[in-house]
């Protein structure tokens, strides 16, 4: 069994810095592409960033230049430094990663996290 199992959130001001982390745990033999997804009340789940596991970055529009993503392989896991944190960046914050586990080495899976919700408020 994999699970990813996040942390991180809370509540910020505007103009505030947050850091997420996601660590991958279970019966892993490989895992590619990671990133974080948010979805806000009444909004889309949207992509916020993603990392393959050579480094190929992409990053939503609204968070360039102010969310940084990166991750540990040797410790199955991904970070999202987000900072100039504004009020349309409240959301819950999930994390993603495709992963090849030890009893299916041969099938990419998506999993998910629980969330963590992020609120940006003065």
């Amino acid at each position: 069994q994999v699970q990813l199992v996040e942390s991180g959130g809370g509540l910020v001001q505007p103009g505030g810095s947050l850091r997420l982390s996601c660590a991958a745990s279970g019966s892993i033999f490989s895992i590619n592409t990671m990133g974080w997804y948010r979805q806000a009340p009444g909004k889309q789940h949207e992509l916020v960033a993603r990392i393959t596991r050579g480094g190929i970055i992409d990053y939503a529009d609204s968070v360039k230049g102010r969310f940084t993503i990166s991750r540990d392989n040797a410790k199955n896991t991904v970070y999202l430094q987000m900072n100039s944190l504004k009020s349309e960046d409240t959301a819950v914050y999930y994390c993603n990663a495709l992963i090849r586990s030890i009893a299916t080495p041969r099938s990419n899976v998506d999993y998910w996290g629980q969330g963590t919700q992020v609120t940006v408020s003065s």
